[in-house]
């Protein structure tokens, strides 16, 4: 039997665009041939993935899970909002998604990992996925938040199953109070994420780059007034604390009252708890931002198939 080396298994994934496990076992099943095993991917289904990587994925799923004082998000992308309602393809997210939480938010060690099951890697399974469903997909990208008291809380907008949607939020509070209790206003804040969208825990969190941008822009259009320079660096001031009320979590309007802060809540339910409470971090996965879309110009296909 010919010697299956490494080597070769690479070389039939990047022809085949099929998974590595099913590489090696073609191979083995052709005899290290590799034609023969690019014939046997072929009739398994398992070669199709590689024609279909080019294709513009932009739908899918986000999912979270969470465990205690640990929890994941994940977006894995479709090309269509009909694959989202596939099965197979919940299942898969599902999977994923309770994979990462020992993944520390690392999106290349989530997709090497090995898949529930005994399948391969999670990457391997997603190939397969491709072939039987049809469309291309991609593990796009995963993040996690952790404490080492208290808990993780999580929430998915515009649910399709249970723990996968559009959006999805954690929220990591530090306390040592009820875990219910916080489990519960966690939720609330999650929620509070998922409409506000805040792009920074507090001010020292803020992009340094986004802000300088930020005074650019504010000091320009106050200097624009034509007012003297120490009433622009009053207006500066004024217009940089209503810039970090919109941008900085702790410091919107908390969407659930209507009357605190997201800060002054969360003081307020740290009385109620008996037990100091830290708001330490949030993650928030809205699906396919930032993935450019791709145009179709049907003229422009119709032209290049008759060869103008």
């Amino acid at each position: 039997m010919a010697q299956i080396t490494a080597a070769l298994v690479k070389e039939l994934r990047d022809q085949s665009g099929a998974g590595m496990m099913d590489c090696k076992k073609a191979l083995a099943e052709t005899d290290g041939d590799l034609e023969g095993a690019v014939d046997w991917l072929r009739k398994k289904g398992l070669a199709a993935a590689a024609k279909k990587a080019g294709r513009v994925a932009s739908e899918g799923l986000v999912a979270v899970s969470t465990d205690g004082a640990k929890g994941a998000v994940v977006e894995v992308n479709a090309e269509t909002d009909f694959v989202s309602r596939n099965e197979q393809f919940q299942s898969f997210v599902k999977a994923v998604a309770q994979q990462a939480l020992t993944a520390g938010g690392d999106v290349e060690a989530l997709a090497n990992s090995d898949y529930p099951g005994g399948e391969g890697t999670v990457a391997d399974v997603l190939t397969k996925n491709i072939a039987t469903i049809g469309e291309n997909m991609s593990l796009r990208r995963t993040a996690s938040l952790e404490v080492s008291e208290g808990v993780v809380a999580s929430y998915i907008h515009n649910q399709t199953a249970p723990g996968l949607g559009k959006i999805g939020v954690l929220v990591a509070l530090e306390s040592s109070g009820d875990a219910a209790k916080l489990e519960a206003f966690g939720k609330q804040v999650a929620m509070h994420v998922a409409a506000a969208n805040p792009q920074a825990l507090d001010r020292d969190s803020v992009d340094v780059a986004a802000l300088e941008r930020e005074k650019e822009v504010l000091s320009d259009q106050a200097r624009a007034s034509g007012k003297p320079e120490e009433i622009i660096e009053k207006m500066l001031v004024g217009r940089l604390r209503k810039y970090y009320e919109e941008v900085c979590l702790l410091e919107q309007g908390y969407v659930i009252d209507g009357e605190n802060s997201v800060g002054k809540a969360v003081e307020l339910f740290a009385k109620e708890l008996g037990a100091p409470v830290k708001l330490t971090g949030f993650v928030r996965f809205q699906l396919g931002e930032g993935i450019e879309k791709k145009e179709e110009d049907f003229a422009a296909e119709v032209a290049a198939t008759l060869g103008n």
